[in-house]
This record gives C-alpha cells, sequence and structure tokens, in this order.
C-alpha cells in the first residue's frame, strides 16, 4: 500500500540510524532514500530499513539516472527502482535534473547546455523513465558551478520547458536555487517566479558551505541559513494553498549533529508550513 508522503521529512541515513531507532520521531512525517544504496540489501540494513518503512511514508531521490546523458537510458536501475518503491509503498520519485555519466559512472552532477535540443532529448528520457516506473516523476533544479556554453535560454526557460514537454513534476530545491543565485549573480525569486510551481511535488531545503572567494557549494553539512528559510517562505507564498500539502525534506548528508538538532531545524519547516493549512488561515 502506498503512503503519501506529506508535511517535514529528513533523509534516511544510515549514520543517523542509532538516534532514530531511540527516539521521539513524532516531529518527521516521512524520509527520503536513496534507492541506488539501499535496493537489493540484505541482513540488519534490510531489517532496519523495513522497521522505518513500516511505520513512515518514504519518497525515493535519485542519484544516478543521468538523465541528462547521451549513455542509453539505465532500464535496469528504474526496474530496480520500481521494484523497491512497490516493496516499501514509496509514491514519488525524483531525481535531478542533470548529467553524471558518460562511458561510465562521474560521482559529479554536471549541468546540461540550456538549449531546444536538450530539451527534446531530456524529455524524451523523463517521458520514457516514466512510463518504466508507471508514475510522473519529478526532476530537481540542480546546483552547478559552471554555465555550459552555447546557451539558448535561461535555466529556468530550460526546466519549464522541459516539465512541459516530459508532462513532468517539479522538485524544487530551494538552497540550490540560492546557491546558484549567488555564484551566478540572479534574483532568486525573480528566478523562481518563472518557474512552473503549480508542478511541485517536493521540495529540499538545505545548507551550504562558503569559500574564501566567496563561492557557495552545496554541501548539504551546515545548518539551512536565513536566508534560504526566507526563500522558503517566498516559495510557499507562491505555491499557494497547497504548500502544507507539499512534503519538504531537509537535506544533511554529513557533519551530523545530534538528532535533536535536526529536528528543531524541521521544527522550523513545520511552521511554516502551518500557515497554509485551512484552520490556521481561518483562525489568523
Amino acid at each position: 500500500m502506498i503512503k503519501p508522503a506529506t508535511g517535514t521529512g529528513l533523509g534516511f541515513r544510515r549514520e543517523l540510524l542509532p538516534e532514530l531507532r531511540h527516539s521521539d520521531l513524532s516531529g518527521i512525517d516521512f524520509f527520503e532514500i536513496a534507492p541506488e544504496n539501499w535496493a537489493g540489501i540484505g541482513g540488519r540494513s534490510a531489517k532496519d530499513l523495513r522497521s522505518f518503512s513500516e511505520r513512515f511514508a518514504f519518497v525515493c531521490h535519485g542519484l544516478s539516472l543521468s538523465i541528462g546523458s547521451s549513455d542509453g537510458l539505465d532500464v535496469e536501475l528504474l526496474k530496480r527502482t520500481k521494484t523497491f518503491m512497490v516493496e516499501h509503498g514509496i509514491g514519488l520519485y525524483t531525481e535531478h535534473l542533470s548529467w553524471c555519466s558518460h562511458q561510465g559512472h562521474l560521482y559529479d552532477l554536471l549541468p546540461i547546455p540550456c538549449t531546444s535540443e536538450a530539451v527534446r532529448w531530456v524529455a524524451d528520457r523523463i517521458k520514457r523513465a516514466q512510463d518504466i516506473l508507471g508514475m510522473r516523476i519529478g526532476m530537481e533544479n540542480a546546483s552547478y558551478y559552471f554555465a555550459p556554453p552555447g546557451a539558448e535560454m535561461l535555466e529556468q526557460e530550460f526546466i519549464s520547458a522541459i516539465v512541459k514537454e516530459a508532462d513532468c513534476l517539479l522538485h524544487l530545491d530551494v538552497n540550490n536555487v540560492y546557491v546558484n543565485s549567488r555564484n551566478f549573480g540572479f534574483d532568486p525569486k525573480a528566478y523562481m517566479d518563472e518557474l512552473p510551481l503549480e508542478r511541485v511535488c517536493y521540495l529540499h531545503v538545505a545548507g551550504h558551505f562558503s569559500e574564501t572567494d566567496g563561492l557557495l557549494i552545496d554541501t548539504h553539512g551546515a545548518p539551512v541559513v536565513d536566508s534560504v528559510w526566507q526563500l522558503l517562505d517566498y516559495a510557499y507564498d507562491r505555491i499557494g494553498a497547497s504548500a502544507a500539502q507539499v512534503p519538504t525534506c531537509l537535506e544533511r548528508d554529513f557533519n551530523f549533529p545530534p538528532l535533536v538538532e535536526l529536528l528543531a531545524e524541521m521544527q522550523i519547516i513545520r511552521a511554516k508550513q502551518a500557515r497554509y493549512r485551512p484552520s490556521e488561515r481561518l483562525s489568523a
């Protein structure tokens, strides 16, 4: 049975399991999981995962589909992912709008050239992925540190065109918008205004690292900064009444603090979402 994800979530990380097993998790509505890291595992890890997926909704967030690559689409990965999602009652899959393979994996998420040809190529691959998984999938705006040459449109126009052509959903990573806006000098709110936010199925917030020269790196290894929280407010405002229902995940991939600190950040998300619940709006 599918468990729909709503509310506030956290990445399901092995490093967090010792605390997760013995803590009050009432502040967590769902977990995010990378299927590449968990599908087909056995032993204690499989038992741990099952003990949580029986109680909580999960979202699959892929790492290596490489949707923008010129390599063949990884059909076997999609089939394994579909089986994994069925086994654990998972109803949402998202991936990065990027590429990370060329005759082998490159272990980095690289930007796709913003061209009309790339729109058609990527949209076709998304359609095939959706056919295999049997669902619409969410594509995430990625962070990047160089802009590929030959762009024919702005990134937000590129994303919008792909979402429309593929008839897929949008996974909005608010920290990625902020990091890219600082590194490339654009207005993050104006950027979001041009995205099809009515297609948003999922949101990310995370921390980042600032280099000495001011370059921001999307690390997921630090607390969320005030500017990203403010941008999340703006995203919720633009999404509107459905903002309370769109699942929002706090990403943390290393430098893990005590779980109580992550739960405190999640409570910030929960409080922001609460403003869009009907009961909250009526009492305001």
